[in-house]
């Protein structure tokens, strides 16, 4: 995971079978996953190799925008800034497929699809402050 500019910085599994998910990619990669709670009172799962943090899976049964999506993996670019890298894209050959939105202490995200019509998502990371 990285969170310079212009590299992939996160990738995640929607689907409707997280059980099934665990049991193929632990056997398959030698995940083993742990859960976080989510604002909305939902669950998130970080896939994991050893201490290192590989991928996330989300349960997307019952997400409205989802409901007719089949189960598929996303990939999010790290930018300096969602909002500039939205206008560009607005502004250039591409399209706005959602508008940007902020999860807590993850970042601002959006996303986009290129001239050839292929989505991805767009991220500005929350960065770490000393306190």
């Amino acid at each position: 995971m990285s969170d310079r500019h212009g590299t992939i910085h996160w990738t995640e599994l929607a689907t409707r079978d997280i059980e099934g998910a665990e049991r193929y990619f632990g056997a398959l990669c030698g995940w083993t996953f742990d859960k976080m709670k989510t604002a909305d009172g939902g669950t998130y799962t970080i896939a994991m190799q050893g201490d290192r943090a590989i991928c996330g899976l989300f349960d997307m049964t019952g997400v409205p925008q989802m409901a007719g999506l089949p189960a598929h993996w996303s990939t999010y670019i790290a930018v300096d800034d969602v909002d500039a890298a939205v206008a560009a894209t607005r502004a250039g050959a591409g399209r706005v497929l959602r508008n940007p939105w902020d999860v807590a202490q993850v970042g601002r995200c959006a996303i986009v699809a290129d001239p050839g019509g292929a989505a991805v998502g767009l991220i500005t990371p929350v960065t770490e402050t000393a306190e």
